[in-house]
């Protein structure tokens, strides 16, 4: 039973919590996490180092990646060979890496996943920047530790001379523990870490004015400045990058999508088969061929879509279900000492400045020794040459090498090198040229001590050689920033970015929507054809008109009562003759529903209450806080009776006065307070009694002006003093307004005016008049008043609305 004295009890518990922890240690300590140094994991380090000693510099030829990988392999990186070669890959690929560190000639892969070639076919050097990874190794810049064999020494940590772990990034998963850090542009960091020289004080903030994020070699656009800044504070975050994407017009009326730039690692292959199941599953509607026009000139995806389908809902769907945004999550995770921290932007460029005091101390101590060990033999030398003929003579009386330096030494008080380097002299040394030589060498060297002893006393002198070989780094090898940095919405006000200024919003009556800048529509004089507003669909017709600001929201009301809220400046901008964007693309209506009134409303408007009218004469008032949050689906307004429909919208205070007028010419005027303020969804209360077929066609108030005016569907209108109107008692049947007659026909609008005032008038061919309201002839309440505009059979006035001239 001898041998069982060697079998030791133990807990397998025990024994897997020691090794996992030994394990875990190990796969953080030396595999999976960058140094906060050079930013290079272990099989990096080993590579670049490895490349370097085989003397594969930018200079030389190609050699093929198998020498490489098995160089590595046999003398620092005991792995797989895939592994260090997949990870020489990444450093050649120019979508993985920003700061190429390898160039690789041969197939490297693609952005769509494709592998690249067996390394037998492939071939790598060092890069021109890996250069400067590997820049002063030579001069005991940086420790050296034995290989896993001990039969070898390799570096701890490479001197790179600029700060690679930002430029570069870094990707790992460890045991407990991962990295994750993105790219960043080499100017950017270069000059943060310079302002961090300059001033130890300064905050994360100070830096980012110089770091504005990530920079990837893909490109595309980072959506939110805030998410940056916050990853930045604390070494924690997540930033959302989308591809870049435009839209095409193409004839016949439709539109293709374009993306030419797409986020960070996502595979192009995989993205495009991705959209190819979204429209098969029916996810994302309106898509009618997909293909992937890329090829050596750069990205180019194209996605064509159906006609008269809203390119941008698409695109926003795309961006919702597929990688054409992808969320990048930021932990800036990296050794320090070899324990791993999360630090944030200044530690990681404090940790960077140390390292480089260290390397650039221990740089110029080699570089002093050499010149002070150089600058002895010289001394030697000018003895030498100051007593030629004395040592000629003691040499030449020597009977061995030995005798002569012991002469040497003890005559002239010279060390044992010096004695050396005398007998290792030549001949041609003696003569004057030699000799001044000599002599230059040696100042130089007194002066190039001086300086090297210089900087080793003053930290300050230290720092700005550390600054001057960044700058000179980043002269070199800095390039434009790539990926664009966008707010995002919420953010900061979009508004803020958007120039304030006056705009015509239209609406059809097929629901088409446009912008336009106010002052496309001259004023005409009355009696005139008018100019045409859009070219519409056959028997659409232009049937709202705000003019407003591009700061504005607009709220869009249903015939059915419903409420709907965009801002102004969401609304696409069209030309005077382009028919606009189907309103439906913005807004979630139901079938049969149509848009029955908008309304422009301005965050520092007084008014506090909303009033509603419907066309069987119910009217309702409801405070504005209640249309705050009116989500994508919309709201309920009012609640509507059989048969009715919601026909106007104004803003008040409450203390205004209101006027109906209807089709067949009748008008009341009573007291706002006359309807009490009710909740969203309230029915409300009756305004006017109607007669038989009659609807009510507009609701003003009569503080907008002074004169009401009125416009028949036959082109007449006139304008009558409000005067002429007494206040009645809402719901009454009210008094005449207009003579409608067979020529007139029935009425289509009306607005409180004031002579200062402009008006539209569209009609059914969409063609629009702009008129000056002094221009139309002042009549009394029960006429029939002038032709403002010129109608034939097919053609009838549809619609009026006021400009409001002192906003222009």
């Amino acid at each position: 039973m001898e041998e069982n004295n060697r079998i030791l009890p133990l807990e397998i518990a025990d024994e897997m919590k020691k090794s996992y922890m030994d394990y875990a240690m190990s796969v953080i300590a030396g595999r999976a996490l960058p140094d906060v140094r050079d930013g290079l994991k272990p099989v990096h380090r080993r590579i670049l180092y490895s490349m370097n000693e085989l003397n594969l510099t930018p200079d030389k030829p190609y050699r093929k990646s198998a020498r490489i990988v098995g160089d590595v392999l046999g003398k620092y990186h005991p792995h797989g060979d895939s592994a260090v070669y997949l990870a020489m890959v990444r450093m050649a690929q120019d979508f993985s890496t920003r700061g190429l560190l390898v160039d690789g000639h041969g197939n490297f892969g693609s952005v769509d996943g494709d592998s690249p070639a067996a390394m037998r076919y492939t071939e790598a050097r060092m890069s021109k920047l890996s250069l400067e990874l590997l820049r002063d190794i030579e001069k005991e810049t940086v420790d050296f530790i034995p290989n896993f064999d001990e039969s070898l020494k390799e570096p701890a940590v490479l001197p790179s001379r600029f700060p690679n772990l930002l430029v570069n990034g870094s990707n790992g998963i460890a045991v407990g523990m991962a990295t994750s850090i993105p790219p960043h542009n080499l100017a950017e960091v270069i000059d943060a870490t310079v302002h961090l020289i300059d001033n130890e004080e300064c905050t994360v903030e100070d830096l980012m004015q110089f770091v504005q994020g990530p920079d990837f070699p893909t490109s595309a656009i980072i959506m939110g400045k805030e998410n940056i800044a916050n990853a930045y504070r604390t070494g924690r975050g997540k930033v959302k990058v989308r591809a870049r994407a435009y839209i095409e017009e193409l004839p016949k009326n439709k539109q293709q999508i374009v993306v030419t730039e797409i986020p960070y690692q996502v595979n192009k292959a995989k993205l495009v088969e991705k959209i190819a199941d979204l429209v098969k599953e029916k996810k994302v509607e309106g898509i009618s061929d997909l293909r992937d026009e890329s090829n050596r000139n750069g990205m180019r995806i194209v996605i064509e879509l159906k006609r008269d389908v809203n390119a941008n809902i698409v695109l926003n769907n795309l961006y919702k279900h597929s990688q054409m945004e992808e969320t990048i999550s930021i932990i800036m995770l990296a050794l320090v000492d070899g324990q791993p921290r999360v630090l944030n932007l200044k530690q990681i460029l404090y940790y960077y400045v140390k390292h480089q005091k260290d390397v650039v101390t221990r740089r110029t101590k080699f570089e002093l020794n050499k010149a002070e060990a150089r600058a002895h033999i010289l001394e030697g030398l000018r003895i030498a040459l100051d007593n030629i003929d004395a040592v000629i003579k003691l040499i030449r009386s020597s009977k061995t090498t030995q005798e002569a330096k012991a002469g040497l030494m003890e005559r002239f008080g010279l060390s044992e090198i010096q004695s050396q380097a005398i007998l290792d002299m030549r001949l041609q040394r003696l003569t004057g040229l030699e000799r001044d030589k000599i002599e230059a060498e040696y100042e130089e060297l007194i002066k190039k001590i001086n300086r090297l002893k210089e900087i080793l006393a003053n930290e300050r002198l230290l720092l700005n050689v550390i600054k001057d070989e960044m700058l000179i780094i980043k002269k070199n090898y800095a390039d434009e920033r790539r990926t664009e940095i966008r707010h995002a919405e919420g953010e900061i006000d979009v508004r803020d970015l958007i120039e304030e200024e006056e705009i015509a919003i239209t609406l059809t009556h097929f629901g088409y929507i446009k912008r336009v800048p106010a002052d496309t529509y001259k004023s005409q004089n009355r009696g005139g054809r008018g100019i045409s507003a859009l070219t519409t669909r056959e028997e659409d017709f232009v049937k709202h008109l705000v003019t407003t600001t591009t700061h504005s929201k607009l709220l869009f009301f249903t015939n059915k009562g419903r409420v709907f809220k965009l801002n102004a400046y969401e609304i696409p901008e069209g030309k005077r003759q382009s028919k606009g964007t189907a309103i439906i693309n913005l807004l979630q209506l139901a079938p049969n529903e149509k848009i029955a009134t908008l309304i422009a409303i301005n965050e520092n408007d007084e008014n506090q209450y909303l009033l509603l009218a419907t066309k069987n004469g119910i009217v309702k008032k409801t405070k504005r806080e209640e249309f705050k949050n009116i989500n994508k689906s919309g709201l309920i307004a009012i609640g509507l009776r059989e048969d009715d429909e919601l026909i106007g919208v104004k803003l008040t205070d409450a203390n205004k006065e209101v006027l109906l007028i209807t089709k067949d010419g009748m008008s009341i005027r009573f007291d706002e307070n006359d309807i009490r303020p009710m909740g969203r969804t309230a029915m409300g209360v009756k305004g006017i009694t109607l007669g038989a077929d009659d609807k009510v066609v507009s609701m003003s108030l009569t503080d907008e002006g002074t004169e009401v005016l009125v416009v028949s569907e036959n082109g007449f209108g006139k304008r009558t003093d409000i005067e002429e109107y007494r206040t009645q008692i809402r719901a009454g049947k009210g008094i005449k307004t207009y003579n409608i007659a067979a020529k007139t026909g029935k009425l289509v609008g009306a607005e409180m005016v004031t002579e200062e005032d402009e008006i539209m008038i569209i009609n059914s061919d969409g063609v629009l008049i702009r008129l000056r309201v002094n221009e139309i002839s002042l009549f009394g309440r029960v006429t029939s008043g002038v032709k403002l505009m010129k109608t034939n059979d097919e053609v009838n006035v549809v619609s009026i609305a006021k400009i409001n001239i002192e906003e222009e």
